[in-house]
C-alpha cells in the first residue's frame, strides 16, 4: 500500500475511523503479512528519534532498578513493521491533526498499543518515535506507554521490577541512598515531566500498576513474588545485624540467634513484606491468581525444598521461623483480598471450595501422608501462624469448612503443642464442630 492510498483512504475519515482500525487490528492479528520496511520511501521512517525513544526507554527502566540488555533497536538493520500495522500508523500520521479531531486519534492510540505490544520488539519504540515526529507533546506519553511494552516480552523485567518494589518498600539495598522505605518509596510522586531536560523517575510501584497488564504468563509472577516475599525475609533478618556481624555470618557456625536481631522489629517488617506480596499478586490476577496461589503454587512450594541450609549460609532458626509467619501473612491477606471475611460478596461463593482443599493438604502434611520438603521451623511458623490469623481475624471462613478437615487439622496443631489453637479451631467451626471439640477438652484435661 503506497502512501497516496493512504492519504486517499485518509479523506474517509473521520467517518470510518473504527472501521478502518478494527480491519487492520485483524489483519495484524492474523500473522501472515510479511513486514514493512520503514525506510522513509515506501513507508515512513522513524530514525531521526529512534535512538533517543531508545535511550529514555532505558533510562525510566533504570530508574525503577530494571536494566534488559536486549533493548537495543539501532544496529545496521531497518526497522520493520508487520505491513498492516505499518499502514495503520502510516494512515493516523497521515490524518491531519486538529483540535477537533484530536480525541478521534485517541481512539487509534490503545489499539496500535495492543497491537505493538503483541509484535515482536522493537515494533512499539518504532511506533512511539513515528508517532513523536508528528507531535512532539506526546512523547513523553508515547515512550512511557513503550517502556511497558519491554515487560510483554522479556520475563527478566519483570522479576527485576518487583524485586525492585520490594527493596524500596522494605528500604533494602536502594541505589538512591534512601533506606527509609514504606509505601512513598514504593510509589514515590507518580508520573510526569518535571525534571528540566527529561521525565522525572518513576518509582516502582507507579511503574508496576502501568506495566501489569503487559505481563503474558501471570502464573510465573505469583511464584516469583513468593520467591522474593522468602529472600525479602532473608535480607530483612540479616539487614538488622552490624555489617561485621552480617560478614561474620556467612564464617560462622552457629549462625543467627534471636537475641542478635529484634524479633518484634523484624516481624514488623516482615508484615509490611506480606503485604505488599499480596498486594501485587492482587493487582496483577486478582481473584483468579489467588486461587492459583492456593491450589498449586503454595502446596508446590512446601513440597519442594526450600532449606535456609541450601543457601550456602548458617542463618540459624530465625531466617526460618520468619519465613513461616510471613507465608501465613501473605496467604490469609492474599484470600482477604479475594473472598472477603464475611459471606457479604459474590466471590465468598468460591471461598469454601478453596479453602476447604488447602486446609485438606495442611492436614494431610500433618498427618504425615507426605513429606514436606521445606525447613520444619518454617513448616510450623506457617500453619500456627495461618489457623491462629484465620481464627482470629475471618473465623467465618471455617463454618464453611468440612467438619473432618478441620478435626484432622486440630489434630495436627496438637502434635505441633498448638493444643489451645486447635480448641480455637474446632469452636471457630460452628456448632457442628461442638461435639469434637467437647472430645478435644476432655483429651487434653483443658
Amino acid at each position: 500500500m503506497k502512501d497516496g492510498r493512504l492519504k486517499d483512504l485518509a479523506d474517509f475519515l473521520p467517518a470510518s475511523f473504527a472501521t478502518i482500525v478494527s480491519y487492520f487490528s485483524a489483519e495484524v492479528t492474523r500473522g501472515i503479512w510479511k513486514p514493512a520496511f520503514m525506510n522513509g520511501t515506501d513507508w515512513p521512517s522513524p530514525a531521526a528519534t529512534l535512538s533517543i525513544v531508545e535511550q529514555q526507554i532505558k533510562k525510566i527502566l533504570a530508574a525503577t532498578g530494571v536494566d534488559v540488555p536486549c533493548l537495543a533497536v539501532g544496529g545496521s538493520s531497518p526497522a520493520m513493521l508487520p505491513l498492516p500495522l505499518a499502514a495503520l500508523i502510516s494512515l493516523t500520521i497521515t490524518y491531519k491533526l486538529d483540535k477537533a479531531s484530536e480525541r478521534l486519534l485517541a481512539l487509534v492510540g490503545p489499539a496500535l498499543n495492543s497491537l505493538a505490544a503483541s509484535c515482536s520488539w522493537p515494533c512499539t519504540p518504532i511506533i512511539a518515535s513515528l508517532w513523536a515526529q508528528k507531535v512532539k507533546r506526546w512523547n513523553d506519553f508515547l515512550v512511557f506507554s513503550a517502556s511497558r511494552t519491554v515487560f510483554h516480552h522479556n520475563s527478566d523485567a519483570v522479576v527485576q521490577l518487583l524485586k525492585s518494589c520490594f527493596t524500596s518498600t522494605l528500604g533494602l539495598g536502594n541505589s538512591n541512598g534512601n533506606n527509609s522505605g514504606g509505601v512513598g518509596t514504593l510509589l514515590g510522586h507518580g508520573f510526569g515531566s518535571h525534571v528540566l531536560g527529561g521525565m522525572s523517575p518513576v518509582a516502582p510501584g507507579i511503574l508496576y500498576l502501568r506495566v501489569h497488564r503487559s505481563v503474558r504468563d501471570v502464573l510465573f509472577v505469583v511464584e516469583e513474588i513468593v520467591s522474593l516475599l522468602m529472600l525479602s525475609v532473608r535480607d530483612i533478618a540479616v539487614s538488622g545485624l552490624p555489617k561485621e556481624k552480617a560478614e561474620k555470618l556467612k564464617k560462622t557456625k552457629y549462625g543467627m540467634r534471636y537475641e542478635q536481631v529484634s524479633f518484634a522489629s523484624a516481624m514488623a517488617r516482615v508484615k509490611l513484606a506480606a503485604s505488599l506480596g499480596a498486594s501485587l499478586v492482587w493487582i496483577s490476577g486478582g481473584s483468579g491468581l489467588v486461587q492459583s496461589l492456593f491450589k498449586e503454587t503454595l502446596p508446590s512450594w512446601f513440597l519442594s525444598v526450600h532449606s535456609v541450609e541450601r543457601e550456602g549460609v548458617n542463618y540459624g532458626g530465625m531466617v526460618a521461623v520468619l519465613r513461616g509467619h510471613a507465608l501465613a501473612f501473605f496467604s490469609v491477606l492474599c484470600g482477604t483480598f479475594s473472598w472477603g471475611i464475611d459471606s457479604s460478596s459474590s466471590a465468598s461463593k468460591r471461598r469454601a471450595k478453596i479453602l476447604d482443599s488447602y486446609l485438606e493438604f495442611l492436614a494431610s502434611a500433618l498427618d504425615g501422608k507426605f513429606s514436606i520438603g521445606c525447613d520444619w521451623a518454617t513448616w510450623r511458623a506457617y500453619v500456627s501462624g495461618f489457623v491462629s490469623l484465620i481464627v482470629r481475624c475471618a473465623p467465618r471462613w471455617l463454618l464453611e469448612v468440612d467438619l473432618n478437615v478441620l478435626t484432622r487439622l486440630s489434630n495436627g496443631l496438637r502434635q505441633l503443642n498448638e493444643e489451645e489453637l486447635g480448641l480455637e479451631l474446632l469452636e471457630s467451626g460452628g456448632v457442628n464442630a461442638m461435639g469434637a471439640a467437647a472430645e478435644l477438652i476432655i483429651e487434653g484435661g483443658f
